[in-house]
């Protein structure tokens, strides 16, 4: 593969950005100003797959922006037996978002591939999270200048799987389809949507899934260094 990329798109959360730990620092921020009487553990444990399947619907545009930050933590407070008015939610919601790039601890080795991979590819981010916080994220986190561009869903106006915000990334690039590879953690929308337009794939299989046989995987981002 090595011999013909020229060109890495990346996913930011959780394949380079620590979604998982960050957020969790975000809520106990929002727990404490607004007093939550729970454990943060047994929160996120019932958060974490409501908020995936959230993601999904609003990939599937099933749900708005504003319905996915409202009813991913309606649902999971209810979950827990603790209610709170519509107008403290959607303070909680715009807090998270504020909150959330205040926090940027990376996935381990990060830093250390994106040093390997810079002198010799074009880096690339594609992204369904939003660009006010994803923009945030990559400065605070002080990988922002490994990046020549930076495709957003909502600049895209779809989310991935869509193509169309595939095609979108490699136009603003400049990028050739046969020359570049996505990385990403999430098999349905970064590895089958860029390989429905035709890009080579390697999955940082983070949720640990029982991924097809062809596909390439890596458990850990430094073993991508033997693909590229």
């Amino acid at each position: 593969m090595n011999n013909t990329v020229k060109d890495i798109f990346f996913d930011l959360d959780h394949t380079l950005w620590d979604f998982d730990r960050n957020s969790s620092l975000a809520f106990k921020m929002i727990f404490d100003k607004f007093n939550v009487n729970t454990k943060i553990e047994d929160f996120l444990e019932i958060y974490q797959p409501i908020n995936m399947k959230y993601w999904k619907l609003y990939r599937e545009e099933k749900v708005s922006k504003k319905q996915l930050r409202r009813s991913r933590l309606t649902e999971a407070f209810t979950h827990l037996d603790i209610s709170f008015s519509l107008e403290i939610i959607d303070e909680m919601s715009e807090d998270y978002i504020n909150f959330l790039p205040l926090h940027n601890y990376l996935i381990d080795g990060t830093q250390d591939l994106l040093e390997y991979l810079n002198p010799k590819y074009d880096l690339h981010i594609i992204t369904n999270g939003f660009k006010e916080v994803q923009n945030k994220k990559l400065s605070n986190s002080g990988i922002l200048h490994y990046f020549k561009t930076i495709t957003d869903s909502e600049e895209a106006g779809v989310k991935k799987p869509n193509p169309f915000i595939f095609e979108q990334a490699i136009q603003k690039s400049g990028a050739k389809l046969d020359g570049s590879v996505m990385i990403g953690d999430n098999y349905e929308a970064d590895i089958l949507g860029a390989e429905a337009v035709g890009l080579k794939t390697i999955c940082f299989n983070y949720h640990k899934e029982e991924l097809p046989p062809h596909n390439i995987q890596v458990s850990e981002l430094k073993q991508i260094k033997k693909y590229l």
